[in-house]
């Protein structure tokens, strides 16, 4: 039985087709189309018509191949862009055409919890306190409890790497003044929210994983300087021809490791770059409704 995600995020929509397995589900098949639909939202508060039928025809062409290989059930789930921006009434309409179905646009807690539900179902032999960390495009994602249970605190905050960037940190290379801007609005956002410690932090999402690239899966308070110090002062290009990143992505980088930091610094334990996620924590429910039916 295969089920497929499409996750439109603030930075990249993706498919994911997957099956189950015994612990959790496997990728059978992954696209992705960077459209960055969040940069618009932080400069201008909306989508302009153009992303909108970029995203569109992204949606389009991934669930139409979700269905021709078979997948017994399909979702597809909107992220920040569907909270941020101040059209997501139009975006979503246009989605829902697009997919053929309706879309279902994440609650904050929604977001946190399904990205702790993949991330999990990928760790096995832990049950001590663990925190997930998700930093998205456009809004980051926390959420802490014991593994193999639901988790008991959920948190989503409106800064991602595709929003500090578009606001903060548009030059290339950033420099060193606009990583210490985006650091600040970092701070003054996570202040609100006292994250509970845990044993062990895992990090989901693209800027984990791109981190990752330059500095390693673990991600502690010296690898994640060493690598905001790179992208502090090297060109877009470069990072992404030296450490094999999409260009788009690059971009981003900084920002999200600035992210990244801040949640690291107040966990106070490394971060453990781990396969899964959002879109494997909805497979998974997708997977429990089917074998329901």
């Amino acid at each position: 039985m295969r089920v497929a995600v499409v996750d439109v995020g603030s930075n990249t929509i993706r498919l994911l087709v997957a099956e189950p397995t015994g612990s959790g589900v496997k990728s059978v098949l992954e696209r992705k189309a960077l459209v960055g639909l969040g940069a618009e939202v932080a400069l201008s508060g909306s989508i302009p018509p153009a992303k909108i039928e970029e995203a569109s025809a992204a949606v389009a062409a991934f669930t139409a191949e979700a269905r021709e290989v078979g997948c017994a059930r399909l979702s597809v789930v909107v992220a920040s862009p569907g909270r941020q921006a101040g059209n997501a009434t139009e975006l979503v309409a246009r989605l829902d055409r697009a997919a053929g179905q309706r879309v279902q646009v994440l609650s904050r807690d929604e977001e946190a919890r399904l990205a702790w539900e993949g991330a999990l179902s990928r760790c096995e032999g832990f049950d001590g306190s663990v925190a997930v960390c998700d930093v998205g495009g456009g809004s980051t994602q926390i959420a802490f409890g014991l593994a193999g249970h639901e988790p008991v605190w959920l948190r989503s905050i409106d800064v991602g790497s595709l929003r500090l960037t578009a606001r903060l940190a548009p030059d290339d290379p950033p420099g060193k003044k606009a990583i210490a801007a985006a650091a600040a609005e970092v701070q003054r956002e996570l202040d609100g929210h006292p994250i509970p410690l845990p044993m062990r932090a895992l990090a989901v999402g693209g800027s984990a994983r791109a981190v990752r690239k330059l500095v390693g899966k673990s991600l502690g308070e010296s690898e994640l300087s060493k690598a905001i110090r790179v992208l502090a002062k090297k060109p877009n290009a470069a990072v992404a021809a030296d450490f094999g990143i999409d260009p788009l992505r690059a971009r981003t980088m900084a920002a999200g490791a600035v992210v990244l930091a801040e949640l690291q610094r107040r966990l106070g334990v490394p971060l453990e770059v781990v396969p899964g996620g959002l879109r494997e924590g909805v497979a998974l429910s997708l997977v429990a409704q089917q074998s329901a039916a």
